[in-house]
């Protein structure tokens, strides 16, 4: 029997022959290598190993393939919209950027904490300056957000903060150039659309979006109308077009038909019970919610009406929002020929002297003047401001008056009320840009514009140079140890999650004192007196689940029976994790209370041995 050999003449070294028709991984054609190192299993680490196998399969990897441009997608599935169907681009070059931003962003918002524990951060400068693709900065703070919900808290909190900022700076370049454009081309939709996205950059608001929603309510109103006349000019009006109906009883078809859709139909209304909620000024929760107040339900209402074919203007009514509708063929400015429209009681039409008893009293002709669009936003923003003033002081209600402050001041930035509003709050809140300066410009700008100011101009200036002084020499912060004397009487620890004995709140200890160091008229005003140990017992700072920071006595607190997360916006600032049921404190807050997270350990596990 003949010895096996191989292709050469010579024996295998298994005894057989080998095939001379075998093909290795490489003789494949790349379109198959694609799609094998395009399975889901294999991720970056797997691709960079396999192109330095040999230089067939290092082609096949090459940074503008499939196989990188698969990986890039998987990764960051997000950033798509950001590139054309089927765009030439070098997704390995995309690949190392987006991960070296995803690095830089994470130390970035981890040293932030450290930095900004003791004082409120309003600018994140370090973020700007990296010079990264403003798209990658996003995705990887978005990231970070949508990560494991109980944990990295204080890492998410900045996260937070950060997206917020990056998201009204642009949101505000796009509001001055909306401001820039001729006034005959500024849109009140798109105005309240950049004041609602401001207020809320973290929600999904676009304009598309917005008008999409109003394309459907048209297209409703262009429903009835067509029952009501098939022939209605309205009915051609195509998107987008700015047809006008000359014909006055043709305009009374449109108003009525949009009456019917919008308050029977679809049941929009005035809110009567809730009037100064702001989420009634932020036109995609007026779309959602179905209710608002005048001045948003008027731009509704009168962008619904430019579309099927009316004119309607704007009237900066005192105390309610109006529309106008001229009954003459020529421009006109006589009062009694307009019918004004209240968006806010159901599209009710009234003469001139029927919107005197809508306030109750008398007013000048000025004030049935149409106004412009940015006039229109100013009196939105206002009407914001005047809610975050009214707040109940927590960190929803100054984030309000701080946005809405913005707003105006970008609007109208030469008004001195506002410009020491903004400067008082920046003080009262602990609010420091990271270039603190930026007070002592506001202040100067002040003082150009109205000299009468000087004594509170100067007040502020004082202030703001005492903090940069301060600034200068950083005070260490305090200490407090539970084995201290003088904290002996003290029962609880930071992280615990406890209840109000009286207002029955749950909340979370981020800190305590052993006795009240609350001024006597704090004292006096809260009826601590009235309390069995008085002020002369531990208090705790505590964040209370409805959103507000509080104050509360020991005997006045008990460990809670059944401790829940609390949701709260601060939370993260103080812990880094919650663990089932208490709360981790972050490094800073641990340093301040170094032997608090072992007390409530101990405390935990008390709890579940006794239950």
């Amino acid at each position: 029997m003949a010895t096996p050999v191989d292709g050469e003449g010579q024996p295998s070294l298994n005894g057989t022959i080998p095939d001379p028709q075998t093909k290795k991984l490489t003789d494949l054609p790349t379109e198959l290598l694609e799609h094998i190192l395009c399975f889901p299993v294999l991720k970056h680490v797997d691709i960079c190993n396999v192109s330095c196998c040999c230089k067939r399969l290092h082609d096949v990897c090459h940074g503008r393939g499939k196989v990188w441009g698969h990986q890039y997608k998987l990764r960051w599935p997000r950033l798509q919209r950001f590139y054309r169907q089927n765009e030439s681009c070098d997704w390995l070059r995309e690949y190392k950027t987006r991960h070296r931003v995803g690095i830089q962003i994470r130390r970035t918002v981890e040293s932030i904490s450290k930095r900004f524990f003791t004082e409120v951060v309003n600018s994140f400068a370090e973020i700007e300056s990296l010079g990264m693709p403003e798209h990658f900065c996003e995705d990887e703070l978005l990231f970070i957000l949508n990560s494991d919900k109980r944990k990295s808290l204080t890492l998410k909190y900045y996260a937070k903060k950060i997206l917020y900022f990056l998201r009204q700076q642009n949101i505000l370049k796009s509001l001055k150039n909306f401001l820039e454009q001729p006034t005959e081309q500024q849109s009140a939709l798109e105005g309240a659309v950049l004041v609602d996205q401001y207020c809320n950059p973290l929600a999904d608001v676009t304009l598309d979006s917005i008008s999409a929603q109003l394309d459907e309510i048209t297209e409703k109103v262009k429903k009835m109308l067509r029952i009501k006349n098939p022939s209605h000019p309205s009915l051609r009006i195509a998107q987008g077009n700015c047809s006008v109906v000359e014909d006055f009883e043709l305009q009374r078809q449109v108003i009525c038909a949009l009456n019917s859709v919008l308050y029977e139909q679809l049941q929009y209304k005035g809110n009567e019970c809730d009037y100064y909620n702001p989420l009634n000024s932020y036109i995609h929760q007026v779309l959602l919610r179905r209710t608002g107040i005048p001045i948003s339900l008027s731009v509704l209402y009168m962008t619904l009406a430019q579309r099927l074919g009316v004119q309607l203007e704007p009237v900066n009514f005192p105390n309610h929002f109006l529309l106008r509708w001229c009954q003459k063929p020529t421009g006109t400015e006589d009062i009694y020929d307009f019918v004004y429209i209240d968006a806010f009681g159901k599209g009710k039409q009234l003469t001139a002297k029927e919107c005197e008893y809508l306030i109750g009293h008398q007013v000048t002709a000025d004030y049935y003047s149409a106004i412009s669009t940015t006039e229109v936003l100013l009196r939105m923003v206002g009407n914001l401001l005047n809610i975050g003033k009214r707040g109940e002081g927590n960190e929803k209600s100054y984030q309000l008056l701080r946005d809405s402050l913005d707003l105006y001041l970008t609007i109208n930035p030469d008004n001195v009320q506002y410009l020491l509003l903004q400067a008082r709050l920046y003080f009262h809140l602990g609010i420091w840009p990271e270039k603190v300066r930026i007070v002592l410009d506001i202040l100067q700008h002040i003082q150009a514009l109205d000299p009468s100011q000087h004594g509170a101009v100067g007040y502020l200036v004082q202030h703001t140079l005492e903090h940069i002084q301060h600034k200068k020499h950083p005070v260490t912060p305090e200490v407090k140890r539970r084995s201290a004397p003088e904290h002996l009487e003290v029962q609880y620890s930071v992280g615990l999650i406890m209840k109000h004995k009286r207002s029955g709140y749950n909340c979370v200890i981020y800190g305590w004192d052993p006795k009240c160091t609350m001024s006597p008229e704090w004292i006096s005003t809260m009826r601590v007196h009235q309390l069995s140990n008085g002020a002369n017992q531990p208090f705790y700072n505590v964040l209370v689940q409805d959103g507000t920071c509080r104050y509360a006595a020991q005997e006045n607190l008990e460990p809670h029976s059944a401790p829940l997360e609390i949701g709260h916006p601060e939370v993260g600032r103080y812990f880094s994790e919650f663990a089932d049921t208490y709360y981790v404190a972050n490094e800073e807050l641990q340093t301040r209370y170094p032997e608090d997270m072992d007390e409530t350990l101990c405390t935990v596990r008390e709890a579940k041995l006794e239950n």
